[in-house]
């Protein structure tokens, strides 16, 4: 199994400007799928999610595009606080 927080994380952290309050929280589902949470500071949010949500779509196609060999599900979410 890849770790798939690792690679978000690093995308998330060079996109940000408090990479240090960025925090990437993996946990999987009882079917198997990989759900990978992205927190960061309340500014950075938008830098996360993009124009109509573009950033967040590419991040989650990379990730599903790491999983494809193994044959696992992941889904990456923005969390809000």
């Amino acid at each position: 199994m890849a770790n798939y927080a690792e690679l978000v994380e690093l995308i998330v952290k060079k996109l940000v400007t408090k990479p240090e309050e960025a925090e990437i929280i993996s946990e999987t589902s009882e079917h198997g799928e990989i759900l990978v949470t992205i927190k960061v500071a309340t500014e950075d949010i938008g830098r996360v999610i993009g124009k109509k949500g573009s950033t967040i779509n590419a991040i989650r196609h990379v990730a599903k595009a790491a999983s494809v060999k193994s044959g696992e599900r992941v889904d990456v979410d923005v969390k809000e606080d």
